[in-house]
């Protein structure tokens, strides 16, 4: 190009753009494939697939959801070393579908979505990414809501002369044998790592804000005789799949109104702190104060053990303050560290992609959310056609797989654009009172849960007005019996430039 010459580069156009390359943008690009798409495009801002799996590589992790449960029920995998997958395998696992579902020609790493603007007047999405300009027909994120470490606005965190760094951002650099550290938090990331960095760490002192309720988690390993009746089997996995399904929704009793239920699930937990803390100074320290569902329920069998360490404190408070050299609690004790890890969770209930996700009249997903994340289907969203999320308000579970959630949207997403194939047109818009039915009949079912009644403060909740905006507040079956196919009748007929659709008989 001669200087002083301006040239005007073509803007590429593809059917589908997927944003997020974790369970869901995967899972989403997978079926496309199998239904012999071509024209998608899945972006991810790193520089490989796996989302929270790829992001958190903290010693101990692992996932809480039996592996065949916490796998594409379409992918089912012989290979799971354990009967709860290690974070790693989990991250295996999504790169090899991946690679073995042809998706690598379709995947833009590196590529981070900037701006996404609807345009009414060409019925289609406007976007602009850190690596070019892009138009698309349909956008689908799938951004997950893990994704934003949550780093708590301490005084003087700034000034420690020692590391600091959040659990989803492990620092492998930075040396933790026969050093002094400090994990702020006791959520389920601080109780995976906490035994692991107390076996290394010459003193480790856990701040914890509330205690969690914990069972026992159970793991085993899965023998070459069950990997080989996996292979051999094709029936087998999800026959293991169903089973532990089913078993995981009975546990919804517990966060409804189900007394004797919600009883039973408490003793299982305290059951669990008696048989391994027989001091009761300690155990009255780590029995929560809430009732057991308002938060994630966790599972380990090596926390309680950790904590009795003698190279171990707990302390029952929030951190405070840091200084140069220490960590304060809210208590007032102060702690000499050299080290603080920040177990302090994620920023789930505001997305930083609402700020840039411009629907009709310009209107973004953040103040069309300012009062909490709404949608209809826990996937479309009012003011904006032709936009799903995925893994987003209200589709996640708290007593059953994520992954099961998150096919059900994939399954409507696909049914939709198909209507939309059908009747010929370019447009698919939710009507606003069909969201505002969804969310208030949600709302009237979170009422009678433990999530808005248990007494905690927990990351399902809007943070201004306290209402379930993460969670599916029923069992998880109920989603799919509702939302396994698409039903056009909550959207608007299209209104574009393109012609009148035609009626389907």
């Amino acid at each position: 190009m001669s200087a002083g010459t301006d040239t005007i580069l073509p803007v590429e156009h593809v059917g589908t753009v997927i944003v997020g390359a974790g369970f869901a943008g995967l899972g989403m690009g997978i079926r496309l494939a199998r239904r012999g798409e071509r024209s998608f495009v899945i972006l991810e801002r790193a520089e490989q697939v796996g989302g929270t799996w790829r992001d958190n590589r903290y010693p101990g992790v692992a996932c809480d959801i039996p592996a065949q449960l916490y796998s594409y029920s379409f992918r089912p995998s012989a290979e799971w070393s354990a009967s709860f997958a290690p974070g790693a395998e989990i991250q295996q696992y999504l790169r090899t579908a991946a690679a073995e579902e042809g998706l690598a020609a379709h995947l833009r790493f590196g590529t981070e979505l900037q701006d996404a603007a609807w345009d009414a007047d060409a019925a289609r999405w406007r976007l602009l990414t850190s690596g070019g300009r892009l138009t698309a027909d349909v956008l689908v994120l799938a951004c997950g809501r893990l994704t934003e470490p949550r780093i708590p606005d301490v005084p003087g965190l700034a000034d420690f002369r020692g590391d600091v760094f959040h659990s989803a951002r492990w620092r492998d650099d930075v040396p933790l044998a026969e050093r002094r550290v400090a994990v702020v938090g006791s959520g389920a990331s601080a109780v995976q790592l906490v035994p692991h960095v107390a076996a290394v760490a010459d003193h480790l002192v856990v701040l914890q804000r509330s205690a969690p309720y914990l069972v026992p988690r159970g793991t085993r390993p899965v023998s070459a005789a069950e990997r080989a009746l996996l292979r051999r089997d094709p029936e087998e996995a999800p026959r293991r799949r169903a089973d532990q399904f089913w078993r995981l929704e009975e546990g919804f009793a517990s966060r409804t109104g189900d007394a004797t239920g919600r009883a039973a699930a408490r003793e299982v937990a305290l059951g669990h702190l008696r048989a391994q803390v027989a001091d009761p100074s300690l155990r009255t320290r780590l029995t929560p104060e809430y009732e057991i569902g308002c938060k994630r329920v966790l599972l380990s069998d090596d926390y309680y053990p950790a904590l009795q360490s003698p190279s171990v404190t707990l302390v029952p408070s929030a951190i405070a303050a840091v200084d140069a050299t220490a960590v304060t609690a809210a208590d007032g004790s102060r702690h000499e560290v050299d080290v603080i890890v920040l177990a302090t969770g994620f920023r789930a209930a505001h997305q930083p992609y609402a700020r840039f996700v411009r629907g009709i009249d310009g209107v973004s997903l953040a103040e069309h959310w300012r009062d909490g994340m709404t949608s209809f289907a826990s996937t479309t969203v009012a003011g904006f056609p032709n936009l799903f999320v995925l893994d987003g308000p209200n589709g996640g579970l708290g007593h059953n797989s994520a992954v099961f959630m998150i096919e059900t949207q994939i399954e409507y997403v696909l049914a939709a654009l198909a209507h939309r194939a059908a009747v010929g047109s370019p447009v698919l818009s939710l009507r606003p009172d069909a969201e505002a039915a969804y969310t208030a009949a949600l709302d009237s079912s979170a009422a009678a849960t433990v999530w808005t009644t248990g007494g905690c403060t927990s990351w399902y909740l809007e943070p201004g007005n306290g209402r379930l905006t993460l969670l599916w507040p029923d069992f998880a079956h109920t989603f799919r019996d509702r939302f396994g196919d698409f039903d056009p009748e909550p959207y608007e007929a299209a209104r574009s430039p393109w012609p009148a659709p035609v009626a389907v008989r």
